[in-house]
């Protein structure tokens, strides 16, 4: 007991961090759930009779999750003043499950199961919407939480650790996925001479009635746990400070750093907090562009065009049995390298991970561009693809979450993290729904193109961006007054 007190209590720590990292799964595990279903889903409503189901309404449809994720990123400053961070994370938890049994069942109540048509095709994508806002709340506020209990020597890895939560929910969802279509295989979809696309009759439609609901229903699960143990953590102690709850803040502090330190951290954030009115750019314009285009290069380098349509892209690289093999072995490299992000962060700092991951991000683009201009097909695409992923995995994944999390101002940081993710997710969504005609049209193109904007990634992180290794969170107001 007296070593808590002095010394404060690592495992105490851990465990809320565990829990709160349970948004960064699911998150992860609502982004990718689509890269297995979206063929089925395809399938399925080419089968309706009253519109015809396109490229450009399956990009939008297998993208529709982020425009609720712009909400939700939008509005997570908002809940996490009025609500606060915990309360913020448990509405998000609520969403999730809606959206899960919502996407398996999308006819509920008013439409007849298992016929598609335009009215099914809405309802479907309102309950992706739907856990869409869920993911952007958890997005902006799982980390946010994580950074305002951590002590600040070891809180990139904590926040990192959120990142590591998200790959984790996408390699668990490619095996769950893997583990539900099974034996069966995803459909064949077929184009007339006028372009209109079809279901193959020797399509497995298994897949086409069913596979796609399951693999979205499976997320009811983790989403049930979330909710359930969010009941056992606290609130964090900025945000007690902020309405005003000293006494209980400096319980928690103390239990997470120890009394001396808890005295410290306390006072710096007395500090700062009583400044809580001050508007978005007392700190100067810089430090929220910075934070806006850290989240728009994250998403423009085009990671979100492997992650979500990986198996899609394996297979027309020449891999053998759809893809999805290759795509749980391309999830277990992601884990393997964004653990490199989190075992270095603290130690190199943000900037030299960031532009490392951008040069090998640029490097496996334009060898995926190469070989499909030359028509090499087996495995140098697939690896290349695989080198672009998991040097996002040990760079921008993670660091851009960590940067996003601490770089603002006490003052300032709801508004300002709400501002950054929604731009993330607003440019997530325009790189998800353009990826499958842009594809279609010239899989060169589109990846010569992501491998000159890491380029201009690394030339923006070198020049503009500032190291924030070690700092506080309250040495952010020196930072920008500076």
């Amino acid at each position: 007991m007296n070593n808590t007190t002095t010394e404060g209590s690592k495992f105490y720590l851990y465990s809320i961090t565990a829990v709160a990292i349970l948004g960064g799964l699911l998150f992860g595990y609502d982004t990718a759930v689509v890269s297995g279903a979206e063929k089925g889903l395809e399938a399925f409503f080419l089968t309706a009779t009253d519109f015809q189901y396109d490229k450009i309404l399956h990009g939008i449809t297998s993208s529709s999750a982020l425009l609720g994720c712009v909400i939700g990123g939008a509005i997570s400053g908002i809940s996490a003043l009025r609500l606060g961070r915990r309360n913020s994370l448990r509405l998000a938890s609520v969403l999730l499950l809606l959206s899960a049994l919502g996407s398996y069942y999308p006819e509920f109540l008013f439409f007849k199961y298992g016929e598609a048509n335009l009215n099914v095709l809405i309802a479907f994508n309102f309950y992706r919407i739907l856990g869409g806002v869920g993911v952007g709340l958890a997005s902006a506020i799982s980390p946010m939480y994580i950074a305002e209990i951590a002590p600040s020597e070891i809180r990139g890895t904590l926040v990192s650790c959120n990142q590591f939560a998200i790959i984790f929910g996408m390699l668990v969802v490619y095996f769950v996925n893997y583990l539900i279509l099974g034996d069966h295989q995803n459909p064949i979809i077929l184009k007339d001479a006028q372009g209109v696309l079809s279901v193959s009759p020797e399509s497995d439609m298994w897949t086409v009635k069913e596979g796609w609901r399951y693999m979205f229903g499976s997320e009811s699960y983790p989403a049930i746990l979330f909710g359930i143990l969010l009941f056992f953590v606290p609130k964090t102690p900025r945000y007690l400070v902020l309405i005003e709850q000293e006494e209980k803040a400096f319980s928690i502090l103390e239990k997470i750093n120890g009394q001396k330190k808890a005295k410290e951290i306390l006072n710096d954030i007395k500090s700062t907090v009583h400044e809580k009115t001050e508007k978005l750019f007392t700190y100067g314009v810089p430090v929220i562009i910075i934070g806006i285009l850290l989240s728009v290069f994250q998403q423009v380098i085009g990671i979100n065009a492997v992650l979500y349509y990986a198996p899609r892209m394996f297979e027309n690289a020449g891999a053998e049995g759809g893809g999805m093999m290759q795509t749980v072995i391309m999830g277990i490299v992601n884990i393997l390298f964004t653990l490199i992000a989190i075992f270095t962060v603290d130690r190199f700092g943000r900037k030299p991970l960031l532009i490392i991951g951008s040069i090998g991000m640029a490097i496996g683009a334009f060898a995926v561009a190469i070989c499909d201009n030359i028509g090499l097909k087996g495995i140098i695409p697939v690896l290349s693809i695989i080198v672009y992923a998991a040097f996002f995995m040990m760079s921008w994944g993670p660091i851009c979450w960590v940067l996003i999390s601490e770089i603002f101002p006490n003052t300032i940081r709801g508004k300002a993290v709400a501002i950054a993710v929604a731009f993330q997710w607003v440019f997530n969504y325009i790189v998800s729904s353009t990826f499958p005609p842009l594809y279609e049209f010239s899989p060169m193109f589109a990846y010569s193109l992501y491998g000159i904007i890491c380029v201009i990634a690394a030339i923006f992180v070198w020049r503009f961006v500032p190291e924030t290794k070690g700092k506080s969170l309250e040495d952010m107001s020196k930072l920008w007054k500076k």
